[in-house]
């Protein structure tokens, strides 16, 4: 089973997630700004969601995180939470 590990923000809007990409642009540090803005538990840790699998997250969330590049902050991608900024660190394939 894959595996992965991501950082992100979570807001209300579409237009706060891209305010904050705005800055994260500019050179703003993801973590800080996961602290100030974010909605979820995970701000406390700078947004960091640890290591997980592949189906754990909302399809749109496991789609960025096992697709997309690393690295890379991704977004803003709606699910029924609100709107996310996504940072991958972390995957492994499947290698079955």
């Amino acid at each position: 089973m894959a595996t992965a590990s991501a950082y992100h923000i979570l807001v209300k809007t579409q237009a706060e997630a891209e305010k904050l990409l705005a800055q994260l642009k500019k050179g703003a540090d993801f973590n800080k700004l996961a602290k100030q803005h974010s909605l979820c538990p995970s701000k406390r840790r700078g947004g960091d969601l640890g290591e997980f699998r592949k189906g754990d997250m909302v399809k749109a969330f496991d789609d960025v995180v096992f697709k997309k590049p690393l690295f890379e902050v991704h977004g803003p991608v709606k699910t029924k939470f609100g709107w996310h900024l996504i940072k991958t660190v972390y995957r492994s394939t499947d290698l079955k």
